[in-house]
């Protein structure tokens, strides 16, 4: 199953599939006295190279939608396709394999772990991902990831040591480290102040556009989906507007 996924993963990289693809997906919560339509009867299709900004109020199903989409959560209805593979077809294996190898999380709180370095972190995705988690190729990437965003020279810190700009820089360069085909980012500005926050905007752009990594952001800022190529607006669990614009040339 390993063998067979890999290369219908290398496959769908030359032809027309989207990166992402949810297909009528519902997520209801139920008890015996209510029941919560999170997300109704979404489907959307994000592809190579999309910057995509997921807007809308609190409670309108922006997070219950990223988790859904990256298998962190089980859909109730409808399918879900990571590069031409149906993740809820297969067990937590499978989707387990598809966000190690496939995806990279950007998040508000960071999550990077305390008792390691930046380079330490950075190299986790790389570590997971490889038969030889200690090789000097890992660190060699870990590094170059770090010099991308600007933090080469901090590699042996600890998170503690560093500032929340500078722990969200380590955490973009942990997501894209491993050269996955999405990153999925939620709020990686909302714990920053307005001038930082610019900074990792700038900096999620220039990988956009330089890398052409594929993202899908929930934001609730509007500096942010100014700046992406592409904007999901939701209502009530679900998508009510999907409209492109131009990112400002910087």
């Amino acid at each position: 199953m390993a063998k067979e996924l890999d290369y219908i993963c290398i496959l769908n990289r030359y032809v027309m599939v989207g990166v992402l693809e949810a297909k009528g997906i519902w997520k209801v919560y139920e008890t015996a006295a209510t029941r919560v339509e999170a997300l109704r009867d979404v489907s959307v299709k994000i592809n190579q190279g999309d910057m995509v900004a997921v807007m809308g109020p609190s409670g309108c199903g922006k997070t219950t939608l990223l988790n859904c989409l990256s298998g962190l959560d089980e859909v109730s209805v409808g399918e879900v396709f990571v590069e031409g593979v149906s993740i809820f077809e297969g067990d937590d294996m499978l989707r387990t394999k598809v966000r190690r190898e496939q995806l990279g999380f950007i998040f508000q709180s960071f999550n990077l772990i305390p008792v390691l370095s930046a380079l330490e972190n950075v190299e986790m995705p790389l570590q997971l991902n490889s038969a030889e988690p200690n090789s000097k190729s890992i660190r060699k990437k870990a590094l170059e990831a770090l010099e991308k965003v600007g933090l080469k020279e901090w590699a042996s810190h600890r998170p503690a040591e560093l500032s929340g700009g500078q722990q969200q820089r380590v955490t973009i360069a942990r997501a894209y480290v491993h050269q996955p085909g999405l990153l999925l980012a939620d709020e990686p500005t909302g714990n920053l102040d307005s001038e930082t926050g610019t900074k990792i905007l700038d900096l999620l752009v220039e990988l956009n556009k330089e890398l052409n990594i594929t993202m899908l952001i929930v934001t609730h800022d509007k500096a942010v989906s100014k700046r992406c190529s592409r904007v999901l607006e939701m209502r009530d669990g679900r998508i009510f507007r999907d409209s492109y614009n131009h990112a400002e040339e910087e």
